[in-house]
This record gives structure tokens, C-alpha cells and sequence, in this order.
């Protein structure tokens, strides 16, 4: 079996994570998300992937090579510009033989998913589409079923228009005529695979394979902890390896470690925390509902509730991410009171006494000075003073 991963995305809407590591190279629960969907793949018996890939790509590539640690044969198809879903599709053309899976490479899902879209597909010799309920349909590509059958796929409607609360999973079956489909479907500007499979509606049944399981979504930076408490949740408590942690500090038993963390005295490391590679907790520093990337440095006293630390960042003595809701602007669209105390990109400088506001997003390499309030978007580079 052969499968196509469609993980070439830039993501804008994680700035300024995916500034300096494609999208699909996040780290979830320590390990990045495309690592998540590999192992799905291959425990549903996929043999050969072809991963597209696009914006900083290099990540992907040194990480995952020839897929021999995954036991699976990895190859890759490039993607630039990146121009929609459909188009990345069509990169894999010359690497496709038969019939295959394709999927996103921002969702993680579980094998039965992959497994069941195949065996429908070699069924029926139609193509299959896995499909799943949500609560907020609207949000995604909204699918309209007849008993098993695609009649009609829209994406994001207005909410009370979605015509009924399935929506597109992401997991796929085609034979090689999709190529040819989505040369002939009309396309201004990206070319998304969605298009293609609503045109041949009335010429081509598309089967629907409905799907109860695991569909974590990240498209959104809060989606990331979401995700990241999910995954938590699924596994078995693990103990740290190579970490020095103070017989004071108080370390939940479902935090996710790296290697060489240190927790120093009286430090407070609360449920849903993911640490990486070489990150400190100071004395007496708190730690809730947050993933800090590697080499970070949380100093003496400070609280961090709700939050995305990138990589290499530094928040110095009583720092307060004070955590909680917040609306947030990303790509001119207001999501309105989301769980979210912030994201700090790579190698940001926060000082002493500092106070992130909910929702506030600081671009990479920032400085922010000491008893400063931090709201709204920081861009890459700049430097924060009081008043």
C-alpha cells in the first residue's frame, strides 16, 4: 500500500512558530506532528510514503530520511510554490503507481480511519473520502451525504448553512485518474483538492466512509495545546530520563519530558505540560497547560498558564503569562473568547516582572523589557519597552 501526505503548507496562522520549521515539524507531546501521521500509516500496513513537502523542508527531510527507523519507504515530491491541496496532490504524479491513500499532514488520526477508507475504495473502485462529526461544523469543509454517498462538500459555510454537521476527516482512496481530474478542474490562484472532488460529483459517486476516532485538528495556535493535552491524556505516565528534578518541586505525573530538563526547588509543573529537549523551570516557577519547545529557560517565580514557548526562549524572574480567554485576530478573523495565554516564538528575550496578556502573540528573536505588559502581536524582532 502506498500513501501520499500533503505537508507542504506554510501554516501562517502558527506565526511565528512556522517561521523557522514547516508546520507539520511542531512538536506535539515531543514529537513532531508529522510523526503522529507516520505512525498511523504505518500501522494501518502502509509500505511506501510519499511526503510533499514545501516551506523549509530540510526539517522534514533530515528527520524522517528514508523512513527506515519507521520501517517504511519514504520519499519525497517538492511543492513550491505552494498552490492548494490539489496542486500539492499533483506533485506525486510521477511517484504514484496504483490506487493510494492521500491525507492532510495537520491531522492526526488513527489507523482504523486508513484502513477502512482503503477497503472501501477496493470495494467499490470508487473513490473514498473519511468523514466525521464535529461540533462546529462551519469551521471546516462541511460534507452533504446521501446513506453513504458524497452529494455535496462546502468549505467553512456560514454556520447556519452548513447542511449538516459531517465534515471532510482528510483521509483519502483514488486510483491514478485523480491526476488527470484536478488538471482539467478550474482554478484561479490555489488549487484545492475539495474543488476537484465537488465537480465530479455528478459524473464520479464519491464514497463516504463515516469515522468515530481520533481527529485532532491543528490549524490554529490553541489548537496546539488542545492537541498536545489529547495526546497526553492517551498515554501511559513515563518517567523523565536524564532530568534533574528537586525532591521539592511538585511535577504531575502526565507531564511529557525531554532530556536533560531541570526543575529546580519548589517549581509547581501542573497537567498538561509538554517539556523539550534541556528546558529549566526556575525556584518556585509555575507551570500549567503549556508546551515549551527545547532549550528554554523559565526563571525564578514566574507563571506560565495556557501557553506555546518556542524554541530557545527565555522568561525571566516573575514573568506572568496570566492564561485564560482572550479574542484573537489571525488572518483578519476574530475567534472570540478561546482558551489561550499566548505563543512566543524562538530565541525571545522576556525580562523581569513582565506580564503577558491572554491571546498575545511575540514574534521571534523579540526583546521585551523588564515590567512590561505584552498584548496584541509582536512582530519578529522587536524590541518591547515600558510605556
Amino acid at each position: 500500500m502506498q500513501a501520499v501526505i500533503l505537508a507542504a503548507g506554510k501554516g501562517k496562522r502558527l506565526w511565528p512558530l512556522t517561521e523557522n520549521r514547516p508546520k507539520p515539524m511542531i512538536p506535539i507531546a515531543n514529537r513532531p506532528l508529522l510523526e503522529h501521521i507516520v505512525d498511523a500509516l504505518v500501522e494501518a500496513g502502509i509500505s511506501e510514503i510519499v511526503l510533499v513537502v514545501g516551506s523549509n523542508r530540510e526539517r522534514v527531510q533530515r528527520h524522517f530520511e528514508n523512513g527506515d527507523a519507521w520501517s517504511v519507504d519514504i520519499t519525497y515530491a517538492i511543492q513550491d510554490p505552494q498552490l492548494g491541496t490539489g496542486h500539492a496532490l499533483l506533485q506525486a504524479e510521477a511517484q504514484v503507481g496504483e490506487s493510494f491513500i492521500a491525507l492532510n499532514g495537520d491531522r492526526i488520526i488513527d489507523a482504523s480511519i486508513i484502513e477502512d477508507v482503503w477497503e472501501r475504495h477496493q470495494k467499490t473502485g470508487d473513490p473514498a473520502m473519511g468523514v466525521t462529526q464535529v461540533e462546529n461544523p462551519s469551521q471546516y469543509g462541511v460534507v452533504e451525504l446521501n446513506d453513504e454517498t458524497v452529494i455535496g462538500i462546502e468549505e467553512q459555510p456560514i454556520p447556519e448553512l452548513a447542511k449538516s454537521n459531517f465534515i471532510n476527516a482528510g483521509v483519502y482512496a483514488f486510483d491514478p485518474s485523480i491526476f488527470s481530474a484536478i488538471r482539467q478542474t478550474e482554478s484561479y490562484g490555489e488549487q484545492a483538492l475539495t474543488d476537484t472532488l465537488s465537480t465530479r460529483l455528478d459524473d464520479q459517486r464519491i464514497r463516504a466512509v463515516r469515522y468515530r476516532g481520533r481527529w485532532l485538528d491543528v490549524s490554529k495556535p490553541w489548537d496546539l495545546l488542545t492537541v498536545n493535552n489529547a495526546l497526553i491524556e492517551e498515554r501511559e505516565p513515563q518517567p523523565p530520563q536524564n532530568a534533574a528534578i528537586d525532591d521539592s518541586s511538585v511535577v504531575a505525573d502526565a507531564t511529557v519530558f525531554g532530556d536533560g530538563i531541570v526543575v529546580h526547588p519548589q517549581a509547581t509543573i501542573l497537567g498538561g505540560v509538554t517539556l523539550g529537549d534541556n528546558v529549566s523551570i526556575g525556584a518556585g516557577a509555575v507551570v500549567k497547560n503549556a508546551i515549551l519547545l527545547s532549550d528554554c529557560t523559565i526563571e525564578s517565580g514566574a507563571i506560565v498558564n495556557d501557553c506555546i514557548v518556542g524554541a530557545n526562549a527565555s522568561f525571566g524572574p516573575n514573568t506572568t503569562v496570566e492564561g485564560g480567554t482572550a479574542d484573537v485576530v489571525l488572518d483578519d478573523t476574530i475567534y472570540q473568547d478561546v482558551r489561550f495565554g499566548g505563543l512566543t516564538g524562538d530565541n525571545v528575550d522576556i525580562g523581569a516582572n513582565v506580564t503577558v496578556a491572554p491571546g498575545a502573540i511575540v514574534g521571534n528573536d523579540a526583546t521585551v523589557d523588564s515590567a512590561t505588559l505584552v498584548e496584541g502581536r509582536i512582530e519578529d524582532g522587536s524590541h518591547v519597552t515600558r510605556g
